[in-house]
């Protein structure tokens, strides 16, 4: 059975909003109160979470398909729809979040950070929301827009400030036993190890942790043995330990060509793993051909600079000064590291010519795509068996410029035009309004039984001028030729 995962694809959907209610106010005397419809809650977010307490992905590996609530629906009496409860994932710490494509979206070190893989979405406005000096009574509400929905992978990468590499049996798990407090499974068999071990040193005043990364044969690097899988688990760390077998009953192998082959693997999966401080450990002196073979390979391994330990894990000799070691480098990389600075927030205010929107001429389609925030925004809210609805969108449409822009790219009367991605858009035949002709006949939207009774005064007038119209009609039809 698995048991530890770090590697997962996840599924993501975040809650719909809640759709705006249309209602009028109504009791005795009074049945045209006005507009009360609430508008639509806010859809949940999917928001991942780093906890240090969490060290795999398995969770998510029985269970890919996460979404969070939708938004209530809002009601008349000007009540809003309740809010959807975000769903918070829990990751481990050193979580990297990638798109499909491998794009790097976030990369969540430290407890408590966040991020929000899918963004619910907004709650439709009621129509008490939508009510203007003009539009007294809107006889439709907005709809509540759908939350983001999509595919995310997770990888662990350990957050360590060792590794170990080697071969596999060279000691690795011995060697972090003794070191810290962690208990990985031992044999005398390559490939004992599956998962990478996590342990806490203590050197004086520093406290580090130290990782083993099993799996690493020639061909790592291209996904032969556990190599691949594991390798990320290194990119983190401050400084890579090599642990070679000084008593490999291997007749083809030695240290110094086991040294070389890890650092080509090394090399050839990159990610500056290369650059990384290093150091080698001799393992086994405890047996006596190993003590003689790590006696005659020490000069050519200092030769190439590297610092060289010789101890054994079995024995527990060598343990304290390579420790030390150790925490001496990592202190460096530590003091290395830029100081983490305050959050900054940078302002891009938009271009003085920009509209929001773009207009293009789709010739394999043969129509006009209209892409941009707001009017993609508004057609989703738009619902289209509303008559009025679909007026307020050919309203705000025209308001921002979306008419004018389509004039200047050539459309004409009768011409399709799509608004929104390419495989969900709304697509209809263009009919122009002339000179903004929603303000001609009057906006649309409004309900002119709500319109404020005119003084009596007026009224009285209004009835003499009528009379009088009337009078002068008759004579001039009656008046003898």
């Amino acid at each position: 059975m698995t048991t530890f995962v770090d590697r997962v694809e996840l599924h993501v959907a975040a809650g719909n909003g809640g759709h705006g209610c249309a209602s009028v106010h109504r009791e005795k005397f009074k049945p045209l109160g006005g507009p009360d419809g609430g508008n639509g809650g806010r859809g949940g977010d999917v928001v991942l979470v780093v906890d240090q307490s969490i060290t795999t992905l398995l969770d998510y590996h029985h269970s890919p398909h996460r979404k969070a609530t939708n938004g209530k629906p809002g009601e008349g009496g000007n009540r809003s729809g309740k809010d959807g409860q975000d769903l918070v994932l829990p990751v481990p710490d050193g979580t990297v979040v990638l798109d499909k494509q491998g794009n790097v979206l976030a990369d969540l070190v430290g407890q408590g950070t966040t991020y929000v893989a899918a963004q619910g979405g907004r709650g439709g406005l009621g129509n008490a929301a939508l009510a203007s000096a003009r539009r007294k009574a809107p006889g439709f509400a907005l709809l509540g827009e759908p939350g983001d929905l999509g595919d995310i992978v997770l990888e662990l990468k350990t957050v360590a400030d060792v590794a170990l590499v080697g071969y596999p049996s060279a000691g690795k798990s011995s060697l972090i036993s003794v070191l810290s407090a962690a208990k990985p499974k031992i044999a005398d068999y390559p490939f004992t190890t599956l998962v990478p071990n996590l342990g806490v040193v203590t050197a004086g005043s520093t406290v580090y942790t130290i990782a083993d990364v099993p799996g690493l044969i020639p061909g790592a690097s291209q996904g032969k043995g556990l190599g691949l899988e594991f390798l990320r688990h290194v990119e983190r760390c401050s400084v890579l330990v090599h642990v070679l077998d000084t008593a490999t009953l291997e007749s083809d192998r030695d240290p110094v060509s086991d040294l070389d082959v890890i650092e080509e693997e090394l090399k050839l999966y990159g990610g500056g793993l290369e650059k990384r401080p290093r150091l080698v450990v001799l393992n086994k002196v405890d047996i006596p051909d190993g003590k003689d073979l790590a006696d005659m390979i020490r000069p050519e391994l200092e030769e190439r600079g590297y610092q060289v330990y010789e101890v054994s894990a079995v024995a527990r000799t060598g343990l304290k000064e390579l420790s030390f070691a150790l925490a001496e480098i990592v202190a460096k990389a530590r003091a290395r590291k830029p100081k983490q600075e305050a959050t900054r927030i940078v302002i891009r205010p938009k271009a003085v010519d920009d509209a929001g929107f773009t207009v293009t001429y789709d010739e394999a389609e043969d129509l006009y795509r209209v892409r941009g925030e707001k009017p993609e925004r508004w057609v989703r809210q738009t619902d289209f068996n509303n008559d009025e609805a679909v007026g307020y969108l050919a309203d705000r449409l025209n308001r921002l410029g979306v008419e004018d822009a389509l004039v200047k790219a050539g459309a004409k009367a009768g011409d399709g035009v799509a608004i929104g991605p390419d495989e969900n858009a709304v697509v209809f035949d263009w009919e122009p309004t002339m000179m903004a002709g929603a303000e001609m006949l009057g906006r649309r939207g409004e309900d002119h039984r709500m319109e404020a009774p005119r003084p009596a005064a007026q009224r009285r007038k209004d009835k003499e001028a009528q009379r009088g119209d009337s009078a002068q009609q008759e004579f001039d039809e009656f008046r003898p030729f």
